[in-house]
């Protein structure tokens, strides 16, 4: 290709990824929809998209590679904290059974549909057992389920990747080498497999921990040393064995989420943005491979084994792995109804179809667009009925308003008292180990572990928080917390003012949600309490506020909370409940 042809297929690429995903933000649907379609259309119609003629050769290597960051970054999210009981029993079944169980019926189901040999069949039901965090996290926070189903499936996504594409690698070998089937062998290989990735998953913590422990790197160069490690582990791990740096990637990402002498500094929002740009980079080069003259023979049978995968394989594999546990039948169900395929089963079928098809193998040619009717399919499916499903299943989380309130004196956790009486699911944090003795003698859900990194580094411990607090008596640091969460939490983030006397550093010149008005400080409402007053809820329904009294927070009968900020004070209504900060017995 020439260089122009060249820069109009890479900058083309790039702006069907990103406008792709600014098109399914506006619509409100996974951005998925959007971008297989759109690669597809742009792979039938402008030639220098495909990526097989824009990058040749290096497009497989680079396809790993990108995987193999995506996987990190997922693994990132993996608190082994959350893995216990019911949930890890579920979790382990659906990646050893849901794997057999899909490989096997995926074969069996793939030969006679789509007309190919043993080998493609074979192959086929090996690449399609995959799931993955680049389908299942996005299609999670639209629908937004309760957090047992949030662990489970986002754990299910994360392990069956890196597991399924080796097992892919070692069907590839075998039918290569045109071997007969030998359990023992394909054993052997498939451990072979594991260990070099998780050699590769030590050496790649190993040496994040060196870096940070004994180079101490910032925050900017330690993210990019992150990225360099990942990258520079996988690779090595995969040219010793094919697609065993998926497995060093996700255990380094395991090893930087849990391990407590980790101290590593991330940019959580570099990694997030990052990723969504792989995703859609990745989605539309991959569907661009795919001509319409590939599923002019293709598209119903395909289409017919993505409807038996959905409609019977998945919720086998679900039964099977939640028989016994303390799931209920409506988590069983949801569980049944989350398989969308992904960017790993993508790439798999795009690397192995043209060297299976080149040396002669029976339907090979069919694989890769045969998997990507069935990543269409699944994702569109699951994309469009999800949301319903979960709401008929009653499996979503529910909508009120769950604020994190940082702070930990007498009068913060009376007010997570007050907020928790009027139905609110209060979580509370505080640095100081006595005011953490308090809350949790006050009967208050208490978040663990440090702050900004649970909040912007283990998402899984604070999901569903729609709401930050900062209420602690330093201002800088309420201010400063407020200015760096404000974009990676999921809803608003407020901070109590700075007195006008303040000599803060930062207070005085950061802006933000200001709670309560200028004349509520930190030392005025800790004064107010010491002279007896109270923080108490009560119904609007009962009329004008008693004398001296302060709204500070309007909670509606749906559970939504409306604070009273520096910008105004919420109208209340009927059925609505008021947060107050009455006055003692000394000052009425």
């Amino acid at each position: 290709m020439t260089t122009n042809q060249v820069l109009v297929g890479v900058g083309l690429t790039l702006v069907l990824a990103v406008g792709s995903q600014v098109l399914a933000s506006r619509l409100r649907i996974p951005a998925l929809i959007v971008l297989l379609p759109v690669g597809f259309a742009a792979g039938a119609l402008i030639d220098e998209v495909n990526p097989e003629r824009l990058l040749g050769s290096a497009f497989s290597p680079l396809v790993s590679l990108a995987v193999a960051v995506i996987l990190y970054h997922a693994g990132l999210g993996l608190n082994l904290a959350r893995l216990k009981g019911h949930t890890r029993r579920v979790v382990v079944r659906l990646i050893w059974m849901g794997i057999l169980i899909t490989w096997l019926l995926g074969a069996l189901l793939a030969a006679p549909l789509l007309d190919m040999s043993r080998s493609a069949a074979v192959m086929i039901g090996a690449i399609l057992v995959v799931s993955g965090p680049t389908v299942v996290g996005p299609l999670l926070s639209f629908v937004r389920p309760n957090d047992r189903l949030q662990h489970i499936l986002v754990w299910e996504g994360s392990l069956i990747d890196p597991i399924g594409g080796i097992l892919g690698a070692l069907v590839f070998h075998q039918v290569v080498a045109n071997a007969k089937h030998h359990v023992g062998s394909g054993t052997l290989g498939f451990l072979a497999s594991v260990g070099i990735g998780a050699a590769g998953g030590v050496v790649g913590a190993a040496l994040l921990w060196g870096l940070f422990r004994v180079l101490r790197l910032g925050e900017v160069l330690g993210t990019t040393a992150q990225l360099a490690a990942v990258i520079g582990v996988a690779a090595f791990c995969d040219v010793l064995r094919d697609d065993a740096g998926l497995i060093a990637a996700v255990l380094m990402g395991l090893a930087v989420a849990n391990l407590p002498g980790m101290d590593v500094p991330v940019r959580r929002p570099f990694f997030e943005t990052l990723v969504s740009l792989i995703i859609g980079l990745l989605f539309i080069s991959i569907s661009a491979t795919v001509t319409p003259q590939s599923l002019r023979h293709v598209g119903l049978p395909a289409l017919a084994l993505a409807a038996i995968l959905v409609l019977a394989v998945r919720p086998l594999v679900a039964a099977v792995s939640t028989l016994g546990t303390d799931l209920t039948r409506g988590e069983r169900g949801f569980v049944g109804w989350m398989a969308p395929r992904g960017i790993v089963a993508a790439a798999t079928a795009s690397t192995f179809s043209a060297t299976l098809a080149a040396k002669g193998i029976g339907g090979a040619s069919k694989i890769l667009p045969a998997t990507f009717v069935v990543i269409v399919t699944t994702v569109t499916l699951y994309g469009l009925t999800a949301s319903v499903v979960a709401r008929r299943l009653d499996v979503v989380r529910p909508s009120r308003s769950r604020p994190l309130l940082v702070g930990g004196d007498p009068w913060v956790i009376d007010l997570g008292l007050a907020l928790k009486s009027a139905g609110l699911e209060v979580l509370m944090w505080a640095g100081h180990e006595q005011q953490r003795e308090r809350i949790e003698q006050a009967g208050i859900e208490l978040a663990s572990g440090e702050l900004l990194a649970a909040v912007t580094g283990e998402r899984a411990e604070l999901e569903g928080i729609t709401t930050v607090l900062f209420l602690t008596s330093e201002d800088d640091f309420n201010a400063l917390a407020a200015a760096i969460l404000r974009g990676s939490v999921e809803g608003t983030v407020h901070q109590l003012g700075a007195p006008p006397e303040s000599h803060g550093v930062v207070a005085p010149f950061i802006g933000g949600e200001v709670l309560f008005g200028a004349h509520l400080t930190w030392p005025v409402l800790a004064r107010r309490y010491e002279e007896g007053a109270a923080v108490l809820s009560r119904p609007a329904d009962e009329g004008a506020l008693p004398p001296g009294c302060d709204l500070l927070f309007v909670v509606r009968p749906d559970g939504r909370l409306d604070p009273v900020t520096e910008a105004g004070t919420p109208p209340a209504g009927p059925g609505d409940t008021l947060v107050l900060l009455a006055p003692g017995p000394s000052t009425q």
